[in-house]
């Protein structure tokens, strides 16, 4: 295992922080401790900072100007919460940096910060070039003022090369966007980046999908980039652009606060009693940036969660991964989730991508007597009650569970392909396209047994989920659903087969999960598998609890087994994955029903059961629901101890959930 450095903290104050011990103090600790760290590795004049590890596809000079830029926003969010006050010396030694990395923009020496391109070309140096004018703009009066006219102007020289470079068609849009904020801020605005910003703010229409969710890009694309760059550019800058005018800053004074207020009514649900937020989507290395609205909401007033609550939520998810190893030996943020991890990471991850974490930090923008800070710290929705929320844009519904902490996204809608690609000869993303993600699980390797999966086995070939068509989201006194369909996908030169058609339901209570699968137009000798949550054998936890995963076959499933998936998880050296099987109705219909279930138990429980660490007891679990009727045309229940009922009409394909004792 790799070895792994704790920073050092005040002593916690559980009196304000009854959950976390966490104070503002703490965050400017570990604030300091992470730039102290990555500062062992710079250049000789500070332009880069060469971060031990493996290179990203961008090479190490790339790798160094993204120690640099992302680092500068944490020391940004630092000095500028403190109002200027810098015992460190951060700001000059960025402002060196600045210096030399500008003086020869592209030239080949370990100071020159390579230039801004289009994004198929050499464009990632203009991602960093946001966090970098971002942190000039927060940091101007102690940094960018003391600068020197020409140093100035070749610093806005680099810096407008991201204006006139092609983004990658996503939030990248939102990066010159940021640029051309700075520089109109310092008196060095003009048409480019007028239209920079013009552009970014016309497509974020576009790609506004309701109740607080963009998509990343056209298409069905949504991930924790909604929070830590969607929603964050645009209200940062708003509120940046208030100060600097010297205007007060009132609730909700733009469309941006509106949308971030309302996309907190649903991100507040998405972190557990751990403090983890749900695993699922791209750049999961980026860790608890996934809790920057939450900040950035609190200083504004967009937000729906007391100052409380809201730093429970960012407290909490800094504190999990300190406490799992995220930091290396050096006082390093990994590449992985809690220690490293290579299958979480993307192509263009570098050894200073996970600092992307930075953004967690504007937190630090609220001074020390904000309400953020002062108010006593409350439990996370997550730990007050059960919770079903259903999310339409994306198509996700949210089912968490006071007892053990544990939240669960149903995704119903979230598939990761641009407008333009085709359903056939895609591949399904595991970070996007699985049915489920959870906050203590994470999703198996692609060569691995997928976990929460349908697929359709066929002449030896796999059709799956590639384009989800959302059916829609809802809940009911303490229930909740979710439906899609999608037509199953097959490699090589059958890619698809008419009329083969699977349309998905899940309905949820508690713990429970009853999932649904209606397969019409079945190829001759076709036969389906799907499995479960995925967890590992060294499930133990300090509260002596183990996770475990059950699934239990309901109607039309055959048979089930546990698979490993050697490869592990984020959170599993080792998974194993419960899988059903079940054969398929030529040119029919096949109604499949299974029973799921992901929870923490006591771990004296789990190791006196007959089956593998980890599976509960099948019949116990069938109890938990009565008077199942399963046909061609309805699928019907009642859960036990309820008096509510709940029908899925096959034909129709809806689900109707009565009302609580109206069964």
């Amino acid at each position: 295992m790799a070895r792994t450095s704790v920073p050092q903290l005040p002593a916690p104050d559980k009196q304000l922080s009854p959950f976390t011990g966490y104070t503002r103090q703490h965050w400017e600790a570990i604030a300091d401790q992470l730039l102290a760290a990555t500062w062992h590795w710079q250049s000789p004049q500070g332009a880069r900072l060469d971060l031990p590890g493996p290179p990203s596809g961008s090479g190490v000079r790339l790798d160094g100007l993204e120690g640099y830029a992302r680092t500068f926003l944490i020391a940004a969010f630092r000095v500028a919460g403190a109002e200027g006050d810098d015992s460190h010396g951060w700001m000059q030694k960025y402002a060196e940096g600045l210096i030399a990395g500008t003086a020869h923009p592209g030239a080949e020496d370990p100071e020159s910060w390579p230039k801004i391109e289009d994004y198929d070309v050499f464009g990632q140096p203009m991602v960093e070039s946001a966090s970098i004018a971002l942190g000039l703009r927060m940091t101007r009066a102690w940094l960018w003022d003391k600068l020197s006219a020409d140093q100035q102007d070749r610093a806005a020289a680099w810096l407008k090369q991201a204006l006139v470079s092609v983004p990658a068609p996503n939030n990248w849009y939102l990066f010159p966007y940021t640029v051309a904020g700075f520089l109109e801020s310092v008196g060095r605005g003009d048409e480019n980046t007028a239209r920079a910003r013009r552009r970014a703010l016309r497509l974020l229409e576009n790609w506004y999908s309701g109740d607080g969710w963009y998509t990343d890009g056209d298409g069905g694309s949504y991930d924790y980039y909604n929070g830590w760059a969607l929603h964050l550019y645009p209200l940062l800058d708003h509120l940046l652009s208030q100060r600097e005018a010297g205007t007060a800053l009132t609730s909700q004074q733009s469309a941006y606060g509106r949308r971030m207020h309302r996309h907190l009514q649903d991100l507040g649900h998405f972190f557990g009693s751990t403090g983890a937020p749900v695993y699922f989507g791209r750049s999961m290395t980026y860790r608890f940036a996934a809790a920057a609205a939450v900040g950035l909401g609190a200083i504004t007033g967009d937000t729906p969660l007391t100052p409380g609550t809201s730093r429970r939520i960012l407290s909490g998810a800094v504190k999990y991964f300190i406490d799992a190893g995220a930091l290396d030996q050096h006082g390093l943020l990994s590449l992985g989730w809690h220690g490293p991890h290579q299958a979480t990471l993307q192509g263009y991850s570098g050894p200073a991508s996970p600092y992307w974490a930075a953004k967690a930090f504007v937190a630090l923008l609220a001074p020390a007597d904000h309400p953020l800070w002062t108010a006593v710290e409350e439990p996370s929705p997550a730990e007050t009650a059960d919770h079903v929320v259903p999310i339409s844009a994306p198509g996700f519904l949210l089912q968490s569970t006071a007892k053990d902490g544990i939240v669960r996204l149903h995704n119903h809608g979230n598939d990761h392909l641009r407008a333009i690609n085709a359903e056939a000869g895609s591949k399904p993303d595991p970070l996007y396209s699985r049915w489920a993600y959870s906050t203590h699980t994470g999703p198996t390797a692609a060569a691995n047994q997928a976990d929460n999966t349908f697929t359709v086995m066929w002449r030896g070939a796999k059709g799956e989920r590639t384009r989800v068509h959302p059916m829609g989201v809802g809940a009911v006194g303490g229930s909740g659903w979710a439906a899609s369909w999608h037509r199953p996908s097959f490699p090589g030169r059958a890619a698809s087969y008419p009329g083969l058609r699977v349309t998905s339901m899940v309905v949820v209570r508690g713990t429970l999960e009853v999932r649904i699968h209606i397969v019409e137009g079945a190829p001759a000798g076709a036969s389906a598998q799907a499995s479960g949550w995925a967890c590992g054998a060294e499930d133990g936890t300090e509260d002596g609890t183990d996770l475990r995963s059950t699934l239990v076959p309901l109607a039309g499933w055959t048979h089930s087994v546990q698979k490993v998936a050697p490869a592990g998880t984020a959170f599993h050296q080792v998974a194993e994955v419960p899988v059903l099987h079940a054969e398929l109705n030529a040119d029919g219909r096949t109604v499949l029903v299974s029973l799921a279930e992901l929870t923490r138990a006591p771990a004296e429980e789990s190791s006196q059961q007959e089956h593998a660490k980890g599976v509960r007891d099948s019949e116990m679990l069938r109890d938990s629901i009565d008077a199942l009727r399963v046909t061609e045309s309805e699928v019907s229940f009642t859960w036990a101890g309820q008096a509510q009922h709940v029908r899925v009409d096959v034909e129709t394909k809806t689900v109707a959930i009565s009302k609580q004792g109206n069964s």
